[in-house]
This record gives C-alpha cells, structure tokens and sequence, in this order.
C-alpha cells in the first residue's frame, strides 16, 4: 500500500503516504480549541492521544453496521500480530507490563510509578518497546532496580535476560538503514531468524522465481525467513502456521462478514481474502487485490492484510494492519475529479516519453469515515492510503485511492498555530498557510495517492523497486508521489477542474510548507546528533535538499538568519515548479531503469545526514511549545444491542475514558497468540 501518515509538525504540511501524508497548521478557533480538549483522551511523553468522531454512523443500515462490525472484529483479531513482528520479545514485555499495572497495590503517588505508567503508554502507543516513528528503542525513566521490585510485589515472571532488554543497549533499533550496521543485523523487527544476514535473505529471494515474471508475486510478503540445520526457510503466516491461533480468528470474522457484504463483488474479495489466510499462497494474494480493487460500489470498505513494507529493511516483509472505513459520499464526489483526470496528469506530467503509462486504469479516489484501525495502523494512524502495492496489478487493473476524512479532521481539530507562527519567514507566508494551508494539504494528499502512486511505469525486464532499489525503495517511491503533488499543485489546472479558487495562492503555500518541513520543522522528531532513518522523513529531506542546492545558481530558496533564527524564503515559485519536475524525472528514471546506485547517491546525499546547527536550533525554537510532537486515536467500541429475542437490533458507539482503558481491554478480548511464536 502506499501509505499516508502524520505528526503534529506535519500538520505544518499534510504529507505522508502508503504511504503516508502531512497536514497543514491551520490556526485554532476557541470553538476548536474546546472540541479538542473533549477529543483529547491522554497526553504523555511526546505523544498525545485523540478520539475520533464517526459522521453519519446513525444513517448506516443494521446490515451495513453489522459489516462495519464484523470487519472490525476481523481488524482487531490480528492485534498481537504487530507486536511480534516488531519485536520478538515484545508480547512477554507488554504482558509483563500490564500484569503489574493491573496487580500493583504498593505506592502510586511516587515518580517511579508515574515513570512506569508513562512507559507502558509508550510502549502501548508503540506496539512495541521502540518508538513508532525514530524505531529507536524507549528507554524507561524508572530504575531496573525499581522495575525487580514491581515484577516481585505482583509475582509477574520475566526473565531477566528480556528484562535487560529494558535497559541496556541490545537491539536499541526496530529498522536499522545504516549500511554500515548491517540492515538484519542492526534491526531487532522480527521478520528474519537469528543469523540470517541480508546477502542471504536477498540471493533467497531473487531465486525465487514468479511463473510469471510480468506479474511477479509478493516473495516474502507473509512470512519469517529462518534458519534451520543451517538451510534458509519460511515460516508462513497462515491458519495452521505462524501466527495462525490469530490468523483462525481472522478468518472467523471475515467469514461472517462475507454474509452481510453489500454485494457480491465484496463478497467475492472476501472470500479471495479467507483463502489467502488459509493456505498462505502469494497467488491467492494478488487474486484477492485484483478482485477487492474491482469492488468499487458500496459504502463499506476495508484494508486487512500484510501489507506495508516499511518495517523491513529489505523490503519484503508486509505488517500487519487493519482500517475499515465508511464513504464520506459529499467529500468524496468533490475529488472524484482528479480521479477522472488521471490520464490528463499522467501525460501532462514531466516524465519522459518511455516512462509514462500510455493508460492509466482504474484509479478510485475516495474520502472515508474511518470506524476502526488495528496492527499497524493504530494507534498511530495514515491519513490516506493507496493500494494495493504490486505495480502490475497497479497498472492493469487500477488502484484504490482514499483520504481518512474524520482522521484529517481530528487532526486539524488539535492542531495550534504557535509552531508555524515561529518558522515562517513572513507575514504574507503566515497568511497563506491560514487561508489556504488545510486546502492545500487535502490536495498534496489526494495527488499524491490517486496520481502520484498511480504513474509512471517500469522499463520491460527491470525487477520491482524492492528487488532493484532494495532498501531505498520505500523512501524514493514516497519522494516520487510527492514530486507529481508537487509539481501539480502549482498548475492552473486544479482551478479550472474547480479544486480551488486561487491556484497561485494555493501551489505557494503548499511549497512554502513543504520547504519549511523538509528543510527545518520535521526535525524536532529526531534526537540530537541523529541521522534521518525513517522513510518519509528521508523523502521529504532529499527532495527539498534537492531543490535548494539545484537552485542556489538562481537563488530559488534563500536562506535567511534573523536574530539568530533560520528561515526559508522562496522567491522563485516558478523556478521551484521546474525543480520538482526535473526531480521527478530523474525520481521516475530511477525507478523506471532500477538505477540502485543512482537513487543511493541521492538519498545518502540528500535525504540521511542533518544539519546539526539547524537540528540544534530548531529543537531550542520548538521547547516553548508544549503541543505533543507525535498524536494517534483510541476506537470507538461498536457495540451491538440485543433486542428482548437475543438478536442484535442496532449496534452504538462508545468510547474509553482513558487509552490504559482501551488497550487494556485489547489484551483481555484479543490475545489470541504465545509470547513467542
């Protein structure tokens, strides 16, 4: 998939995808401000935890609430999923964790417990002990003292070699993309077994050939690579093989799923979908997406699966993720627009001849009302989604392309403008970014996902991105969609489809943000000294990074000091539009070709190391705002309502008071796997 995810300062500019997408800082009306503290369920650490609102619940049929449901139940299913594929040692912790938060009857009013509760939130927040966004391992604020105290009092078991874990230095990175480090060796996710290094999990896969190679299939999507007897194998995610207690139950919810779908294209999916969870087979994968990406009539929708890569630092392993999602039918007409437009982008675009898709098939774009997430997904979450990921199914059936509406409201509902008051350069840039940033960042969303991962194709003979570009295949694919928002959202095109009002207005800001986020505002997410390691954040990096230094001979983008602070001011926007374009091209070439070293040089270049004058006074700029860096969602519980028969006569939604509540009851209703598997 590709992939849409957000931060507080990619509210300054609404731009991840599965992708993931950022969000603009629009200023904060008294009204919002006190809808926000209703929303608003928890604040730790650096994160804060929102609700989300589900529009238009009450006007959905039993039939259709019974789906939502269903599929939801499926979503939730999968949940330990996650936490193993990010740690092997992850589901002992969390149950450890919870074992004495739940048991714990000593002194709650002292620093060392508050430490404790902040780190079992982070960790919950996490699905795992590294952080969700840096991957580096989360240190606890208590001692390993304190911490043997608390497993003694409540009679909690762990080891004390996983209790280390805790506390020293082992397995300090989820994804490691430093080449130096060795990227299985340096990585602690648990996609590949003890021993296996990434010149063997590589010369595995790449001689495992497709019986089909135009369309090859997903090798290594759905299981651990291992060793056994010192011979390389898969242990498949299947009913029946790993992670099948969780996969069985999956399938349970699917199947009575499949008895209230809204036609029988969903029904058909689903039950692709079911025989993929049985049997594992890649085959039945791709028949599933091809179907579930042809079922484009209903008002329910879902992604389940194994799905992004991002967490693999080979590119092969999918994790685990579940939304399931209702059609916001007003929003969603109004950019259908750039839906019917696709093949006008695709040959209007900057590419080359030879890289261009002389038909653009099947790219829906739709707005959603997101009613549950899991895995992946949750609780930190994208905020658009494109899929399904094989670039041949991609090109000869189409994609689906949506935008998480009330997730994106939810944001800009706890979005303040102090951070963008003290980054932008001017008054004018302030001003464009409130009337114009919310529009803008929708729009860089919508271009991203429906044309952006819909274009360009690769050359006869040249492996997918994964196989050719192998770990910079993420951070270029999302680099490129970026680029097509880019250089579409500066075009006179969108006000003539109606999309704006002012389309100058509108591309000015939208690159005013971009450059401000890339260059400066995204690094409050990163430690002191660090490197960029996290996929988009590399991509929003070298892609401005790019631009800037193309453009000193003209002085495109000026760096400017005042009173000891940094600031961007473009004053060529359309030199900038140029820019973006000729990065595309080459972006596309590197794709289209398979050009390893080429899209090497640019990310390592451009997009990995960091200014550290700049990181240091960006980070000292931030510190007056007390605004959470990183926000995610708790779900509502869709609950059923039993009529005086037993039979289910509406289902409502609640919500926890508190994200202990809610995780908490996770692990009772859904833990469905060992602790290790």
């Amino acid at each position: 998939m590709k992939r849409t995810k957000i931060t507080l300062l990619a509210l300054a500019s609404v731009l991840l995808f599965s992708c993931t997408a950022q969000q603009n800082t629009t200023s904060t009306t008294q009204q919002q401000a006190a809808q926000n503290s209703q929303n608003s369920i928890d604040r730790f650490a650096d994160i804060e935890v929102l609700r989300y609102d589900v529009p238009g619940w009450n006007d959905l049929t039993l039939k259709e609430k019974s789906y939502v449901y269903y599929l939801s139940q499926a979503g939730y299913a999968g949940r330990d999923i996650i936490w193993d594929q990010n740690y092997k040692n992850n589901l002992t912790i969390r149950r450890a964790l919870e074992h004495i938060y739940t048991t714990y009857s000593g002194d709650k009013s002292t620093a060392d417990w508050q430490n404790f509760e902040i780190y079992l939130k982070r960790v919950w927040f996490a699905n795992g002990i590294h952080h969700h966004y840096s991957n580096e391992k989360m240190k606890p604020a208590f001692s390993r003292v304190y911490f043997e105290q608390l497993l003694k009092e409540t009679k909690t078991p762990l080891s004390s070699e996983v209790a280390d874990v805790l506390f020293n230095d082992k397995d300090n990175k989820k994804v490691n993309l430093d080449l130096s480090k060795g990227l299985l060796e340096g990585s602690a996710v648990n996609f590949y077994g003890e021993g296996v290094t990434a010149d063997e999990a590589d010369s595995y896969y790449a001689n495992m050939k497709s019986p089909d190679p135009e369309r090859p299939l997903s090798t290594g999507l759905n299981s651990k690579l291992v060793k056994e007897n010192g011979k390389l194998t898969e242990k498949v995610w299947k009913s029946g093989g790993m992670y099948g207690a969780a996969i069985d139950k999956i399938i349970y919810w699917l199947d009575k799923a499949r008895t209230v779908t809204e036609n029988q294209k969903q029904a058909d999916a689903l039950a692709l979908l079911i025989a993929y969870y049985k049997t594992g087979d890649l085959k039945s994968w791709d028949d599933y997406n091809i179907a579930w990406v042809n079922a484009t009539e209903g008002n329910i929708d879902y992604n389940n699966g194994f799905i992004e890569v991002y967490s693999d630092p080979l590119g092969h392993k999918g994790s685990y993720e579940s939304v399931v999602q209702i059609k916001d039918f007003d929003m969603s007409k109004k950019m259908e627009v750039l839906s019917k437009q696709a093949q006008w982008f695709e040959d209007n675009s900057p590419l080359l001849p030879q890289h261009k898709k002389k038909n653009v098939v099947g790219v829906s774009y739709k707005t959603v009302i997101v009613a549950s997430e899991s895995g992946d997904s949750s609780p930190s979450t994208p905020i658009g989604v494109n899929l399904p990921n094989a670039d041949w199914i991609r090109a000869e059936h189409g994609s689906k392309s949506i935008s998480l509406g009330n997730i994106i409201d939810a944001y800009d509902k706890a979005a303040g403008s102090g951070r963008l008051k003290e980054f932008v350069n001017d008054e004018e840039e302030l001003r464009l970014a409130q009337k114009y940033g919310e529009l803008a960042s929708k729009l860089h969303t919508a271009l991203h996902e429906v044309v952006g991962h819909a274009s360009g194709q690769i050359n006869p003979g040249v492996g997918t991105p994964k196989e050719t570009l192998k770990s910079y295949a993420s951070t270029m694919e999302e680099g490129r969609a970026d680029l097509v928002g880019l250089y579409f959202l500066y075009s006179p095109k969108l006000q003539e489809l109606g999309l704006v009002d002012d389309w100058k207005a509108v591309g000015m800001e939208a690159y005013d943000s971009y450059i401000r986020n890339g260059l400066m505002t995204q690094l409050v997410r990163l430690d002191p000294g660090a490197d960029i390691e996290e996929a988009h954040m590399r991509n929003r990096q070298w892609v401005s990074a790019w631009v800037f230094e193309k453009g000193r001979k003209d002085n495109v983008i000026e760096k400017l000091t005042r009173n000891g602070k940094t600031y961007f001011n473009i004053t060529d926007y359309a030199k900038l539009h140029e820019l973006f374009g000729e990065l595309l091209r080459e972006t596309q070439r590197i794709k289209s070709e398979g050009d390893y070293n080429a899209a090497k040089n640019l990310v390592e270049n451009y997009g990995v190391k960091v200014d550290q004058a700049i990181h240091k006074e960006v980070l000292a700029r931030n510190a007056k705002y007390s605004e959470a860096p990183y926000r995610g969602f708790v779900n509502p519980y869709i609950t059923p309502v039993a009529g005086t028969n037993g039979k289910v006569t509406d289902y409502v939604l609640k919500y926890p008071k508190t994200f202990a509540e809610q995780m908490l009851q996770y692990a009772k209703d859904y833990s469905f796997l060992p602790d290790h598997n």
